[in-house]
């Protein structure tokens, strides 16, 4: 290390202030294709902005060598519905570095969960429903269902998933669950990396009657009661083993990481080769493939 953390410099990913530039001045990297054009996010972005403007600038870099001109990193469709608006500038952040390849990648897309604070922020500041779902570009009961989205689901599960990318019917799937099971399911589903509807259902499916909350008693297409009383069973089987596994993971995780590391040294070892060669063949052959895989990984 150079220098103490007092003397290091820390470069800005962007400068200072924000600075409003005129369309023409901006040269994108790619084209908006008509196809692009006619998708339900550009008309979501199209309608956000002319409901409530641009709510996210555009991001850009200045052009070395040309004074005046900066190249578009992000905002493509943005930058495209001003121009169709007839719109002659707009306020962008400026860049430090040209990361055009980059960038996207460092974008966190909003979870469902992140989206419902946002609605229920704007209903407090008095933006009325309507005006959110001409915002969203979707109809004013999708804007209902996602401000009552967490209606019935436990603080813990809500502490879960939001920041998951979770279908809003999965969330109708949990509140049918009592707390417990909705934090066994949502644990569940993160283990798995699943969180589809269809996936949700079959917890439910699995579920006991009296870890759901409606006394009725649950009926799913296509199985009997006896096939239903067979498939919570095996559910609870699996999950028990599950947690057993899951408790297990880390040390066998680190003996496994000793003996591999041992192996390895083992086979650096000529003498110790020259040996298992001789000896036992299919030993050699064994460990150099674990070796092998180890290298790979």
């Amino acid at each position: 290390m150079t220098g103490s953390p007092r003397n290091r410099k820390i470069k800005l990913a962007f400068e200072t202030t924000s600075l409003r530039i005129p369309l023409g001045d901006i040269e994108p990297m790619r084209v908006v294709t008509s196809t692009i054009k006619k998708s339900v996010k550009y008309a979501q972005i199209a309608a956000s902005i002319r409901e409530v403007g641009i709510i996210e600038p555009p991001v850009v870099v200045r052009v070395k060598g040309k004074e005046d001109r900066y190249r578009l990193l992000d905002g493509h469709m943005r930058i495209e519905i001003l121009k169709e608006r007839g719109d002659k500038d707009v306020v962008c952040l400026i860049a430090t570095d040209d990361e055009a390849i980059t960038y996207n990648k460092r974008i966190s897309r909003m979870a469902i969960v992140q989206e419902h604070k946002m609605i229920l922020k704007a209903l407090e500041k008095g933006v009325s429903e309507e005006r959110l779902a001409r915002a969203l570009n979707v109809n004013i009961t999708t804007i209902r269902d996602k401000r009552r989205l967490l209606d019935g689901i436990c603080r813990e599960v809500e502490k879960l998933l939001q920041d998951r990318m979770v279908p809003i019917n999965t969330f109708s799937e949990l509140k049918k669950m009592r707390p417990m099971r909705q934090i066994e399911a949502a644990e569940t589903m993160i283990a798995m990396n699943k969180f589809s509807w269809p996936y949700a259902k079959s917890l439910v499916a699995a579920t006991p009657q009296h870890q759901l909350v409606s006394d009725k008693k649950k009926a799913v297409r296509g199985l009997s009661d006896e096939q239903l009383d067979h498939m919570e069973r095996e559910a609870t089987n699996i999950d028990r083993e599950f947690r057993m596994i899951e408790q297990s993971y880390g040390t066998d995780h680190l003996d496994l990481v000793l003996a591999t590391g041992y192996l390895c040294r083992l086979i650096e070892n000529v003498r110790v080769v020259h040996h298992l060669a001789r000896h036992h063949p299919e030993l050699l052959a064994e460990f150099q493939r674990i070796v092998q895989l180890r290298n790979a990984a």
